[in-house]
């Protein structure tokens, strides 16, 4: 017998769907970046939680412009981009100490890309032994907190590390 538990699931699958449009062309507003899980914006791309994680804090950067093929980044984007990524590897590592990262991108959807008409790059952090015999035995994540409440913990840090890259003149 078989008992997961995600009960904070429910509101996803019962709730509002976007409308045909691309999951990944956002507003630049920040008013619902919890609901999307947006946890730091930057001038042309963003990171955001996954909301179908591979683990715990798996989040995505992507770029603003609805834009598949890595050639079609400006110099800038691509930059940035990889700004974000860096930046995102740290924020996870402040947020929950991994032993690794996965970091990467499919690209078209014959690659793996779920979403292949919008480029994104995945930052998955990793564990020693985190690939247990649930995942092997039948395909199940186990993901132990709530989206929104990763989101509550994880966009602070996010916030402070900008802060600090900034006084420092890194970028991002």
């Amino acid at each position: 017998m078989k008992n997961l538990w995600a009960p904070w699931r429910m509101r996803y699958i019962l709730g509002p769907k976007p409308g045909g449009g691309c999951v990944f062309c956002l507003p630049r507003s920040r008013e619902d970046d919890r609901e999307r899980l947006v946890v730091h914006r930057a001038g042309t791309c963003f990171a955001m939680l996954n909301r179908y994680p591979y683990a715990a804090g798996h989040l995505m950067v992507i770029p603003y412009r609805h834009v598949a093929d890595i050639g079609g980044l400006s110099v800038a984007e691509a930059h940035e981009l990889m700004d974000v990524v860096r930046l995102s590897c740290r924020a996870l590592e402040t947020f929950c100490h991994p032993h690794g990262m996965n970091v990467g991108m499919n690209l078209g959807e014959a690659a793996g890309a779920g979403v292949g008409a919008h480029l994104h790059m995945h930052v998955v952090p990793r564990w020693n032994g985190d690939s247990n015999f649930i995942a092997v035995l039948d395909d199940i994540r186990v993901v132990p907190e709530a989206l929104e409440e990763t989101w509550d913990r994880l966009t602070p840090i996010f916030r402070e590390l900008a802060g600090q890259a900034g006084r420092s003149g890194e970028q991002c």
